[in-house]
């Protein structure tokens, strides 16, 4: 169980050492939109329902909601992304501002601002509209990124890669970045997607899904028998990886990691069951594990402790609806009660 491999007093102490510790989220920044209502009819147009909308909502997803969620965790969040000059880019130049992350690495760009807009009826997704350009930055907004960028990593505790595949995180720009973060020998974070994923050797964590993890390596991952995994991060060539498993919750697998397994464990992987009492939506859990990861790494968290951190960040954020934040005292509350529903 999770709470058996990290003892209260640590967690609070590993919690309370994040205050204040300087995160750089080098990434793609979002706008996601919640459109609710309630649907009564069908179009006369085509045989598609018609909402009638009642509510809209903003918040911010991606490289924009790992930062909110290192703020909310009581670190300081320098957010490098590009946005648009159009008023998605400005709602989340707003909220950054509203919440106080350091906004200034945010380079404003012709391209739109990523937009997620969900149309919503009684909780259940209808439909997602998705606003954005994927292609490569051109060099003058690269060029400024990349200068951004590396000031955030001159002033920070910890850095993420938040890479959603939309054209910010190109091969030099990772490169140099992570070559700095290399010799201030600071802790590293990876988020990655299909694109870029051999590009980031040297990280600390490594956190795909098992999805893009058997794209990449163009074969299944068999966790009843993960024998091949140790194998894998070698190849990657970080020191951990997270590979994030939905409802089977987590497993961390570290790098040498070849000892004598746990009792019920297989050699060289730790499996992290989810501590999620109920999920009512899974959208920006992902980003608050990245958060928590690099939060709990600046603290001096091993990688296991801040994997096990995280998956309980994720067990509150699951609860909530949309991309939301979780606190550092959510996440105490969350382990004792998972202690004491034992």
């Amino acid at each position: 169980m999770p709470s058996d491999l990290i003892s209260r007093a640590r967690l609070a102490a590993l919690l309370d050492g994040a205050r204040g510790k300087h995160i750089a989220i080098i990434g793609d920044a979002m706008l996601d939109v919640y459109l609710r209502g309630d649907v009564d009819r069908v179009s006369p147009e085509a045989p598609v329902p018609v909402v009638r909308v009642r509510d809209r909502k903003f918040a911010l997803g991606g490289a924009a909601n790992v930062a909110q969620n290192v703020i909310a965790a009581g670190g300081r969040a320098d957010l490098v992304a590009a946005i648009g000059k159009d008023e998605a880019g400005r709602q989340v130049r707003e909220m950054l501002r509203e919440l106080g992350a350091d906004s200034g690495g945010l380079v404003i760009t012709d391209r739109p601002t990523t937009t997620k807009t969900r149309v919503m009826a009684k909780s259940q997704q209808l439909l997602r509209v998705d606003e954005e350009r994927d292609d490569d930055l051109d060099a003058g907004d690269a060029a400024h990124v990349a200068e951004a960028a590396l000031a955030a990593v001159a002033r920070a505790d910890a850095v993420v890669f938040e890479d959603y595949n939309k054209g910010l995180l190109v091969e030099s720009l990772i490169t140099i970045t992570m070559s700095a973060a290399r010799a201030k020998k600071i802790p590293i974070v990876v988020d990655p997607k299909y694109k870029n994923f051999f590009a980031y050797a040297g990280a600390t964590i490594f956190k795909p899904n098992r999805r893009e993890l058997e794209s990449a390596m163009g074969a299944a991952v068999d966790l009843d028998h993960p024998d091949a995994l140790p194998g894998v991060v070698e190849g990657l060539g970080v020191g951990a990886l997270l590979l994030t498993l939905s409802e089977r919750g987590m497993a961390l697998i570290e790098r040498g990691n070849t000892g004598a397994a746990p009792a019920g464990a297989t050699r060289g992987v730790h499996r992290i069951p989810t501590t999620a009492r109920e999920v009512y939506d899974v959208v920006g859990a992902g980003d608050t594990v990245t958060a928590y990861l690099a939060a709990m790494l600046a603290a001096g968290a091993t990688p296991l402790e801040s994997a096990i951190i995280s998956n309980f960040a994720a067990g509150v954020e699951v609860r909530k609806s949309g991309a939301a934040t979780v606190s550092a005292a959510e996440v105490l509350a969350a382990y004792d009660l998972h202690l004491a529903e034992r």
